[in-house]
């Protein structure tokens, strides 16, 4: 075993290796971009020194670690020390660098400068020392280990370095390209940044496609999802019947035979009736196949394909040969470690619809809370912008008295937290009679909003007044200029408030909450934090259902993303 400080060194050496590979492939990148600025010559002898010593740190590195054989990793090393040990290694590497400083400064009062820096951090050096030794308890000890890395993680990982490498190399010419590598690096950051913030976008949808076993690996997040390959198979023991149960169609096994000549079955599918009983006649029954495992397994001395026809209750499995012919038909019982699933590269779809059978019979998979989602949604967003909008443009245009003052009492209410005004709404709408209703929730919204009321009155005022002189000279009511002229100059600040508004009646959960009780008047958002509390065990699921409730919200910004960025300038002209 390697002494925990030649472990150290051999980190160091590693990483020092891979920092003079990168530099090697920036001198390459140098000697072959034909920079008039450039000493080819001095480059050539750089590249040669960092390379040779590229391969000695390596090579040290490995031999120090000893990871001859163990595939690609980064290699890492902690020491865990007291405050006191830390301090003297920090004391200790800038005495050092001060000493160094000291040795090689030019002026004698930089050199007594750092000399007498060097002194205090050779104080406190002892002090550490010394403030170590004065706790008996005190030691020090050393963690190692490596991040394993696989040979496509590796290949990439090059490529994104050499690619950036070259395209630092590319874009520092100076005189007249200096824009142009400044837009070119630019649009790189731009792409870095969407690369960054779109992985756990991607990650949510890969791990929806995901089978249970691949939501964890020794090697890591699985980014490439494989699939179980299944065939049809009909149970002869216990056949899988398809019945109709109150207008649905369900899927069940018997459970027993009663003495009237019934069966009582038990439902399997969908997952929100699993358990139920129902009784049937015969003549209803309709067996269907199910979908049976594929493994490969060692019969008779031949690796052969099986299908699993049957799960014993001490954890083996019972399999019928499928191929090679020899042995097709045959049966025999295995351990889970003596058959290998056979899994090709593929997505598993049907989480999706076995996350949507989890949801209560009575929503209809879900679409229950998807309608009175979009109506609450639908709704909010038409009472915001219409209210927002009249009342801005009355306080931008019109003239009554105490006008100011209102708005500002009317801007006021926004220091208002909301946990102040949830129980005097509650006691309004209960003596309404709201209470279990839908209409708590949207029916606000026709009574305008502080935030959006100021934010369309600020471009109200920037629009110029001879579009609404021209309306008056051309016989224009004041309903008729709001309507025809003024409306559609602040088109993507409309846009900005129909936006905002639809994502917090979609993503509204304490609304519902607070004043709703049945099931089946609840928005999506109680749907997913039901679904979170009963499957949260299953992530390829929860995932699959939260990709369905997002998908909204991606096609509202896909075609609302125009109108949005120029809403965030605040165009007063409406983005003319």
């Amino acid at each position: 075993m390697t002494s925990p400080l030649w472990s150290t060194v051999g980190v160091l050496a590693d990483w020092l290796g891979y920092a003079l590979a990168l530099r090697c492939v920036w001198l390459v990148f140098l000697l072959i971009s034909k920079r008039p600025d450039v000493d080819r010559n001095s480059v050539l002898r750089h590249l040669v020194l960092t390379a040779v010593l590229c391969t000695l740190s390596l090579w040290g590195g490995m031999e120090l670690l000893n990871t001859e054989a163990k595939g690609w990793q980064l290699p890492l090393v902690w020491w865990v020390m007291p405050f006191a040990a830390w301090l003297v290694v920090g004391a200790q590497i800038l005495f050092w660098v001060s000493t160094y400083h000291a040795l090689f400064a030019l002026m004698s009062e930089e050199r007594l400068r750092r000399a007498k820096a060097a002194v205090g951090w050779l104080f406190l050096t002892v002090v550490g020392v010394l403030w170590y030794r004065s706790d008996p308890g005190n030691s020090i000890s050393m963690l190692q280990g490596a991040i394993p890395l696989a040979t496509q993680t590796v290949i990439g990982l090059v490529i994104i370095a050499i690619a950036g490498i070259a395209a630092m190399s590319l874009t520092t010419h100076i005189g007249a390209e200096r824009k142009f590598a400044k837009g070119i690096v630019m649009q790189l950051a731009l792409i870095a940044g969407s690369v960054v913030f779109g992985i756990p976008l991607l990650f949510l949808l890969i791990t929806s496609f995901k089978e249970d076993r691949d939501m964890s690996s020794p090697n890591g997040i699985v980014w490439v999802p494989r699939v179980q390959q299944t065939v049809d198979y009909v149970d002869p023991k216990n056949p899988v019947y398809e019945v109709r149960y109150e207008g649905q169609t369900v899927q069940a096994t018997v459970a027993s035979r009663l003495p009237n000549g019934l069966l009582r079955l038990e439902v399997q599918k969908p997952f929100s009736l699993q358990g139920l009983i129902i009784d049937t006649k015969d003549p209803q029954l309709k067996p269907v196949p199910q979908q049976a495992p594929l493994v490969s397994a060692h019969l008779n001395g031949v690796l052969a394909t099986a299908m699993v026809i049957e799960e014993t209750g001490d954890g083996r499995v019972r399999v019928q040969a499928l191929s090679p012919a020899s042995v097709k038909g045959q049966k025999a019982i295995f351990t889970p470690d003596q058959v290998e699933p056979i899994r090709n590269v593929g997505l598993r779809w049907q989480n999706y619809p076995e996350a949507l059978s989890y949801m209560p019979p009575e929503t209809d998979y879900g679409l229950v809370y998807l309608k009175n989602t979009l109506l609450i949604a639908i709704l909010s967003v038409i009472g915001t912008v219409f209210s927002s909008s009249l009342a801005a443009y009355a306080f931008a245009r019109l003239r009554f008295p105490a006008r100011d003052a209102i708005f500002a009492i009317f801007l006021a209410t926004m220091m208002l937290p909301a946990a102040v005004t949830m129980m005097p709404q509650f006691l309004i709408f209960r003596q309404l009679g709201w209470i279990d209703t839908l209409l708590p929730l949207w029916v606000p919204a026709f009574f305008g909003s502080a935030l959006n009321i100021f934010l369309l009155r600020q471009f109200f005022r920037t629009i110029p007044m001879e579009f609404e002189d021209a309306a008056k000279i051309d016989g224009c009511s004041h309903v008729r200029t709001f309507w025809s002229v003024m409306l559609p100059q602040i088109k993507p600040a409309l846009a900005v408030i129909a936006v905002t508004t639809f994502m917090g009646a979609w993503n509204n959960f304490m609304g519902p909450l607070i004043y709703v009780n049945s099931p089946s008047k609840m928005p999506i958002s109680y749907a997913l934090q039901l679904f979170m509390g009963d499957r949260d065990g299953e992530p390829r699921l929860l995932m699959a259902f939260v990709t369905l409730t997002i998908i909204p919200v991606l096609l509202l910004f896909f075609f609302a993303q125009r109108y949005f960025i120029e809403g965030v300038t605040l165009s007063g002209l409406g983005g003319k």
